[in-house]
C-alpha cells in the first residue's frame, strides 16, 4: 500500500513536457511553424533548436511563434520580435552587424592567420643552409 502512495505521489510531481499539443489551421501553417522554429534557437538549451528542445521554456516560445504567426506577421517580424526580447542569440544565422562580425569572419581569419605562420615557418626552415653530414663519425 505503501509503495503504491509513493509511486502515485511520484507521478503527481512529475513535470509533463507540453500539456496540449498545438493545433495547427492546416497544413500550409504547420509546415512554416516547423521551419520557422528550426531556424530559432532555443535560449535555455543554447544547442538545440526551438523545434528539438524540451525545456518549459522552448514549449512558451513556439506557442508565442504560432501565435505571432495567427497575427499575420511574417517570419522576418516574428525572428525580430524574439530578438528583441533575447538578443541575437536566438537566431541560429544571426545577421550580419557590426557586433557580430566576428562571428561572420572570425573563423576565416584565424585560417588564414595559422595558414600564414605556417607558410613563413616553412620559408624561414628552407633559407637555412643545409649541414653537411660529418665523415669522421662512424655508425
Amino acid at each position: 500500500m505503501t509503495l503504491l502512495l509513493a509511486l502515485l505521489a511520484a507521478g503527481a510531481f512529475a513535470q509533463t513536457s507540453d500539456p496540449a499539443p498545438l493545433q495547427f489551421s492546416d497544413v500550409a501553417e504547420e509546415k512554416r511553424f516547423h521551419q520557422l522554429t528550426a531556424e530559432l534557437r532555443c535560449v535555455m538549451c543554447q544547442n538545440q533548436s526551438l523545434a528539438d528542445s524540451n525545456a518549459q521554456i522552448a514549449h512558451d516560445l513556439r506557442r508565442e511563434v504560432l501565435a505571432q504567426m495567427r497575427l499575420g506577421k511574417d517570419d522576418a517580424q516574428i525572428k525580430r520580435y524574439l530578438v528583441d526580447r533575447y538578443g541575437e542569440f536566438v537566431l541560429y544565422r544571426p545577421t550580419m552587424q557590426r557586433g557580430t562580425l566576428v562571428l561572420w569572419f572570425g573563423p576565416l581569419a584565424l585560417l588564414l592567420a595559422g595558414a600564414l605562420i605556417v607558410w613563413r615557418i616553412v620559408r624561414a626552415r628552407s633559407r637555412q643552409p643545409v649541414a653537411e653530414p660529418d665523415e669522421s663519425q662512424e655508425w
